[in-house]
Parts: structure tokens; sequence; C-alpha cells
């Protein structure tokens, strides 16, 4: 169908689902470069605001992105593109087509074609390229790998909870904050830096956690870490010499941490999660004198700390306890500001962990640890030893960020766009799995869902897997035996994506029921 034959009100919805049947097809690939608005609009004979209003939906759709002086961008494939995600540009750079390729003859729509029960074959071809059997990766008790091997598994959707919209990180923002840094470092800056971290980083996450969390520490308090990965490991060897070998942990809380602890000798006895938060009493029972939380949001349940339950936690801290707080995406909430964290009320029995991985990119590996005055020289030790401090350059980097006010300008951006992959993700869940429990909803950037059903939640996720869609079981984060679920990750994926994958989850249950 011509331009001309599109009826009106319709021509922008037209154009849009042409382009995007070029990205998935792949005669647009990944890098791809669209014409500027004014050029293809005189191709097409369409008005200028039918090409943007296009292109404003494939960014919303996480599609393309907008680069200034590099103009409009293809940066990802909609869920019709599936496994086939590495098409390099043609020889030369990138690859800019006309619009006359773009749009004569494109037909068909957005839906993967489905082989055997339900398996893209693109999916089906890419995990056997790669040598992925996906029931092999949900056994009830992973080891530390399992995060790399789903993280590599191919799949048309993504829901593995835990990364922001890594399209929207800030590029302009950071190199000209970058080219400034370089332009004013000395040659001495270049040696080997405090181990603690460099001075300006540690302002500006000081002035940052008064801001943000309600959190008024000095920048001597700050030690600068490569992310909270790190923060845990260099926490062991100084928790076991205060004569504390075992660190209570959420139920259900999050595997990864409890493998690093674990990693680091100390003991994990579980303490159940309920509607409030952890539970005080069990926590008492456990006898450990130190116990890791995420209060703000808790992972995986998405729980916030009630008023009446931060007030028995500090009164156990109080009484010798040691709160290890994971502040993890408490910037991410979306109904209220987010609640101030314990560290701001109890500031000698908290350590307080957190990192940009949430808010800027995993990638960076850059993250701080605000820890009682008794444990800051040993933790400055083990850092020393680590690996004598992250990098310099990033954190002088970030340090310009955050003084800007850029990055409270990119957590603004963040959460406006997070919120509405969450209202995706709700109501789709609501049509294809009426049953189910939705939790966590306020904030973050997962959702944990949990169904009645006699199909394991690694049953579930395995076949999920098979079918194109990558999530979490519950049960992995669970010491206990409780209700199956999955965790499902929204920030990531675009609104349209999001609701295939929750569609094919769908399906699969109920195929497996």
């Amino acid at each position: 169908m011509a331009a001309d034959d599109v009826p009106v009100g319709g021509k922008a919805e037209w154009l849009t689902d042409r382009l995007r049947q070029a990205i998935a097809d792949g005669r647009l690939v990944v890098g791809s470069r669209l014409p500027p608005t004014r050029v293809l609009a005189a191709e097409l004979r369409v008005s200028r605001g039918v090409v943007t209003e296009a292109y404003r939906r494939l960014a919303e759709d996480g599609e393309v992105a907008g680069r200034r002086r590099g103009g409009t961008v293809v940066v990802a494939t909609p869920f019709a593109a599936a496994a086939p995600l590495t098409a390099a540009p043609a020889a030369g750079g990138r690859r800019r087509l006309s619009a006359g390729e773009r749009t004569d003859g494109i037909g068909g729509t957005d839906e993967t074609s489905e082989t055997g029960e339900g398996e893209t074959g693109e999916t089906r071809g890419a995990r056997e390229a790669h040598g992925c059997r996906p029931a092999g990766l949900f056994v009830d008790d992973p080891g530390p790998e399992v995060f790399d091997a789903l993280r590599a598994a191919p799949a048309a959707v993504d829901l593995i909870p835990g990364r922001p919209d890594l399209t929207t990180f800030p590029r302009a923002a950071w190199l000209r904050a970058e080219r400034a840094v370089l332009a004013e470092l000395s040659a001495e800056h270049l040696g080997y830096g405090d181990p603690r971290g460099a001075p300006p980083l540690r302002r500006a996450v000081a002035d940052w956690l008064a801001r943000v969390r309600g959190v008024r520490v000095g920048p001597d308090e700050v030690l600068i870490v490569a992310g909270t990965a790190q923060a845990l490991t260099l926490l062991h060897p100084v928790l076991r010499a205060d004569g504390v070998d075992a660190v209570a942990v959420e139920d259900p809380g999050s595997l990864g941490a409890r493998q690093h602890l674990a990693n680091g000798g100390l003991a994990t006895p579980p303490v159940p999660v309920d509607r409030e938060g952890v539970r005080v009493d069990a926590l008492r029972a456990t006898g450990a004198r130190a116990v890791l939380l995420t209060p703000a949001h808790q992972f995986p349940t998405g729980v916030v700390t009630g008023g009446e339950r931060r007030r028995e936690l500090l009164e156990w801290a109080r009484d010798g306890g040691l709160i290890l707080e994971d502040d993890y995406d408490a910037e991410h909430r979306y109904d209220r500001p987010p609640v101030p964290a314990l560290r701001a009320l109890l500031a000698d029995r908290v350590c307080y962990l957190g990192s940009v991985s949430k808010l800027l990119a995993p990638a960076l590996r850059i993250g701080w640890l605000v820890a009682p005055a008794r444990y800051r020289a040993a933790l400055v030790d083990a850092k020393r030893f680590n690996d004598l401090g992250n990098a310099v350059l990033p954190q002088l980097v970030l340090a310009r960020l955050m003084d800007s006010g850029e990055l409270e300008r990119h957590l603004r951006l963040l959460r406006g766009r997070h919120r509405r992959r969450r209202d995706a993700m709700i109501a789709a869940l609501a049509e294809h799995l009426p049953g189910a429990r939705v939790h966590g909803a306020a904030a973050g950037l997962h959702l944990t869902v949990t169904y009645a059903s006699d199909v394991s939640d690694t049953e579930f996720a395995a076949a999920a897997l098979a079918h194109g869609v990558k999530c979490q079981p519950l049960s992995w984060h669970r010491q206990s035996p409780g209700r199956p679920g999955l965790v499902l990750g929204y920030a990531a994926t675009p609104p349209g994506v999001i609701a295939d994958g929750v569609a094919l989850l769908g399906r699969t249950l109920r195929a497996l029921g």
C-alpha cells in the first residue's frame, strides 16, 4: 500500500509499521541511520509530522534513538527479529536505505512465525547454534555460573530482571563530561589514585545521597567500589575479623547476593519476608549478628519495609546487630518519593551499599559503600589490596554528571519510561495470566508474579525459554518452599515486546497445565 492509499489519520501508524518491519527483516540493521524527517517526508509525499510521529513511536518502543548530529539510528530489533541481532552494517559504515527500499512491497505483521510447539525458527536455530539446552539452566540449586548462562541464552524476548533501559544511556552527556574532565586533568591525576576513590566523586556521592536518599555523610565516609558485588566481597574478611560468621538473608531474597556471601565463607540463614518486610522475630531466632536487607524495594517480592517493621529492625540493630543495606534500585519509585534509607536513621549500625548499575549501566562497575566508623580503615585496606582503587577517569566523569544535574535529569527520564513499561507488563499479565498475582509494582525494574498451579516455576521458566522468553524462576531466590512464580524484568524491554512476551508466557503455562 502506498502512502496515498492510506486513510487520513492513519499515515503515522502505516509508516511506523513499515519501518518496524524493515528493521525486523534485516533491511534496516542495527546501526543503520534513518533519513532526516524532512527528506523522508518529501520522498513519501507526506507531512513532516507523519514522519516525526513514526520516529517517536519507534523510539518509545526502544527500536531507534536520536543521536543529535548522528540523526536517528536503529538501536534494537522488534519482537519479529527474534534471534538475528548480530547483523552487521554494510562495508564502509552504517547503511542508509532510501524510502523506496523501506516502503515498497513491505508486507506482513510483527508476529513471528511459529514452528514445532510454538518456538520460533530463529530462536530454535540460534539456541542450537549456541549449544544451549534451556531446561538445563533451571535446576533447583543453581551455581553462580547460571546468571552468565541465562544472559547468553538466545531468546526473542528478554525479561531477565535487574537491567535498566540501556538504550537511554546518556552518551552525549557522558562524552561532554569526559571531554571536560580530560581538558582539565593534570598529568599527576593519571597516576595511581586514592584507593578510597577520587575525591570529586566521593564528594558528589555524599551530595547525591543527601538529596536523593536522605543519607548525610561526609566524603571521607564514602568508599568507591566496583559495584555492590565488590562491596560484599570486601566485607567478607572485615566481618569475619569482627566475629561475624553468618549474615542472615531475606527469604525469598537475591540468589546472587547469597552466593557472594557464601563465597566469602559466611553462612546465610534465611529469614521470611511478609507484607511488611523481613520478620524481625525470625531474624532474632537465627542468632545471626548481621543481616543483608533490601528495605526500600525488597528483591524479589517488591515489598517496601513498613514503618513499624523499620522500628523493629532498628531496635534489633541497637541491641548489637549490623544491617547491610543494599539500596539497589530505591530511586525508581513511581507512586511517591522513595522511603528514606535505614542508614539515615542509625548510622553506626548500618553498612550502606549503592551503585549506578540500575541508574546508568552495570558495565560502569561503579558503586559506593558507607560503613560505620569502626570498619572503615579495614575496608580501605581490603580495597587497596584488592585492586588499588577504581579507574579514576570514569569516576571523574560520573562526578561531573552528578554535580551538573545530568544524572538527576536522566533519572527523571528513566522513571517515566520505566513506568510506561511497568504499566504495559501489568496490563499484559491481567490479559494473559489472569489468575496470577502481581507483586512489587510500586517501584523498581521488575515484577514478581506468583500463580496457582502444579507446574513448578523452574519447569515454567525452561518451557518459556524454549519458546523464546527469558526470565527467572522465583524458586531460585528461595531457601524455603513457597508458591511458584516468575521474576520478570520490564525496564529494558519496549512495551510491545513486553506484551508479546507475556502472551507467550500465558500460552506456555496453559500448555504445561
